[in-house]
């Protein structure tokens, strides 16, 4: 799959599953560990959890799995590491807290609106 495509089945799995803010940041010239992020968040655990899954599920329906997986047994803020793109999805208030915006605001805030229905 390419980058796009991965970003693509991602995002449209978050949007499908109500996730809330959904962003992608470009990194790829600020560091060496992704190119993408995808930072998306739940207003509860549960869907946090659900939003992860929903995520996996779509992605290994077109053979990807994800080299990393972390955070599920708290589900406060779930990183799916598909190597050159991460998905980080939070709890709300875990969110706002950890502010990866903002951490990495020197990277490229990209349009998502072409994988949003």
């Amino acid at each position: 799959m390419t980058q796009k495509e991965i970003i693509s089945t991602a995002i449209t799995a978050l949007d499908s599953k109500k996730a809330e803010n959904i962003q992608l940041i470009g990194i790829k010239d600020l560091t060496i560990i992704a190119d993408y992020f995808i930072i998306a968040n739940g207003t509860s655990t549960t869907q946090t959890k659900a939003l992860a899954d929903e995520v996996e599920f779509k992605l290994s329906e077109k053979g990807l799995k994800p080299t990393r997986t972390e955070g599920y047994s708290g589900a406060n803020w779930v990183i799916l590491d598909y190597s050159d793109i991460v998905i980080h999805i939070f709890y709300k208030e875990t969110r706002e807290y950890y502010s990866l915006e903002r951490l990495w605001s020197d990277g490229e805030q990209i349009d998502i609106t072409e994988y949003i229905k």
